[in-house]
């Protein structure tokens, strides 16, 4: 059931125009004002993953603005995969639980064609001092703790990517392997339901490489195997970063695949 947000904001209505406090005032179309209160709203957890949102005309009366503005900003966040609209129910908050969106991070597709079945094992899981890498993806000091998960996902029963990842202690206390292993959720889906972190969008880096001794063992690789490398840092909202990882991935009969524009 949807309600109003309990928290204040910065942004005051006045004669049905939103205007923004703020040190360097720059005008922004009304629309995209709104859009920042819809997704401050979403970041402060009045309307959790899975849940519908208040109706158009609902938020247009709260922010005293026309529900064609509203449409517009709902429009953009649906765009963004942030908000769902489901003809004849509503609009929801996107969630990882979301059959068509569980991997929705995932570039790697067979090189057949052949429809995935994804899986993945859960290898360890601890928290560890950040490295210097680690802790500048974070923004914080070498040697501040951060959860590090290693896991192989597998597809069509092959193992496909060794994934190395460090998460925010802050934001994931109390995951363990066994949680981990016990779920049957995807590893998103794990992490949003356990503790309410959505990743809402990532950036990522690639490159060739050659598997070493400990890679190739693990996606059952010749040493020296060229790879691909994938550096994910994952954001939630309010642009705070939650995840960075290395993916190990295979090449063999797999590649990285990507749509532009």
């Amino acid at each position: 059931m949807s309600h109003a947000p309990s928290h204040s904001s910065s942004f005051v209505i006045q004669s049905g125009l939103a205007s923004r406090r703020a040190k360097n005032p720059a005008f922004r179309p009304l629309y995209q004002q709104i859009k920042e209160l819809i997704l401050r709203s979403l970041g402060a957890g009045d309307w959790p993953p899975g849940s519908m949102i208040p109706s158009e005309i609902d938020l247009a009366a709260q922010y005293g603005v026309s529900q064609g503005t509203v449409r517009k900003a709902i429009d953009e966040l649906a765009a963004e995969n942030l908000l769902v609209r489901l003809q004849g129910k509503g609009t929801f908050v996107a969630s990882h639980s979301d059959p068509n969106a569980p991997y929705r991070f995932l570039r790697l597709r067979p090189d057949d064609g052949r429809a995935l079945e994804k899986r993945s094992q859960a290898l360890s899981c601890a928290v560890i001092p950040a490295d210097e890498t680690v802790a500048s993806a974070f923004a914080i000091q070498a040697g501040d703790p951060v959860i590090a998960v290693e896991r192989i996902l597998c597809l069509n029963n092959d193992a496909a990517a060794f994934d190395q990842i460090f998460l925010a202690a802050d934001s994931f206390a109390g995951l363990t392997l066994e949680m981990l292993r016990q779920e049957q959720r995807p590893f998103y889906g794990i992490l949003e339901g356990r503790f309410g972190v959505r990743m809402i969008h990532a950036e990522e880096k690639l490159r060739a490489i050659t598997a070493d001794a400990r890679v190739a063992e693990r996606l059952a690789l010749s040493n020296g195997t060229p790879i691909l490398l994938v550096e994910r840092t994952a954001y939630t909202y309010g642009d705070k970063v939650v995840e960075w990882r290395r993916g190990f991935y295979r090449t063999d009969r797999y590649h990285y695949a990507n749509e532009l524009g």
